[in-house]
């Protein structure tokens, strides 16, 4: 095997890994910015149009999706941030258990490859359970959460609206990964691709944010914090990170893409109590494990 081979298989890892570890830290924007008080569509509507705005010129110079934003970050709102990325660590299941029938992803029992997938797709299904079902005790900063948000303006938990919300967004974030896949194989284009997409959701949540969001206060941004967040995960997530999913895709395939999901939450556990202040409790510590 060539250096220049391995140079090109390491690509796709590499690419994931940077993408994950940005992922990341928009996580945790995202979450310092709703518990500001910013409306979720809002949010969702001026970051899409950040993203098509940016891949636009890119797009012409070198030549996604509405629903999985609003709900993960409807969920992120209700719940923590270690939370909703542990939670999200089973879309590589989901976008496996679903390119099976597509034939985008086989399954030989007899083989040592096969019996890994089926016995990893368990440990992962019991791990998400395990994650949902128990809280455990505080590890650290136990009181931390419950004082900042006994203090008022923040927004409440709800851990079951936030679970169902988690769950939506990583059924349609898997779809995304395997309708991605057979658009690479028609349309490679991802940069215009993307930005088409960024677009289109733009418009979509804007009619929807402006339906449910009527008071202008809720479309002006507050302070330099909502700005740099907007313009983060605009450029750097649906614009970039998107950009180089696709084309992880279309090299290696949605479940590779997807199994680098677990990154985020590890990202994020290490950070989320020195930014966010919140509690890491023992049942949601026990899901990298099972991921790693």
């Amino acid at each position: 095997m060539t250096m220049s081979h391995c140079s090109e298989e390491a690509k796709p890892v590499a690419a994931m890994v940077a993408v994950n570890v940005a992922f990341a830290f928009g996580n945790l924007l995202i979450k310092k910015v709703l518990e500001e008080g910013t409306a979720v569509m809002v949010f969702v509507t001026y970051r899409l149009t950040v993203a098509s705005i940016f891949l636009a010129p890119i797009a012409l110079l070198l030549e996604r999706v509405t629903l999985n934003q609003y709900l993960f970050m409807l969920g992120l709102g209700y719940t923590t941030a270690t939370y909703t990325c542990a939670f999200v660590n089973m879309m590589p299941v989901a976008t496996f258990l679903m390119a099976l029938p597509f034939g985008l992803e086989t399954v030989n029992l007899r083989s040592t490859g096969g019996r890994a997938k089926i016995l990893g797709t368990l440990v992962s299904v019991g791990g998400a359970m395990l994650l949902t079902l128990y809280k455990g005790v505080a590890l650290t900063n136990p009181n931390s959460t419950s004082k900042k948000h006994a203090a008022g303006g923040k927004v409440p938990k709800n851990w079951t609206i936030g679970t169902i919300a988690l769950v939506g967004a990583c059924l349609s974030g898997s779809s995304w990964y395997l309708i991605q896949a057979k658009i690479s194989n028609i349309y490679p284009a991802s940069y215009s691709s993307t930005a088409l997409m960024s677009f289109l959701s733009a418009i979509q949540s804007g009619i929807l944010g402006l339906s449910t969001e009527r008071r202008l206060t809720l479309w002006t941004f507050k302070g330099k914090l909502e700005i740099f967040s907007v313009l983060y995960t605009g450029i750097v997530g649906s614009g970039l990170g998107f950009v180089v999913m696709s084309w992880c895709i279309r090299e290696r395939g949605p479940v590779f893409t997807a199994a680098f999901n677990p990154l985020i939450q590890i990202v994020v556990a290490i950070i989320d109590f020195s930014i966010l202040h919140e509690s890491l409790h023992l049942g949601r510590l026990s899901i990298p494990s099972y991921n790693l």
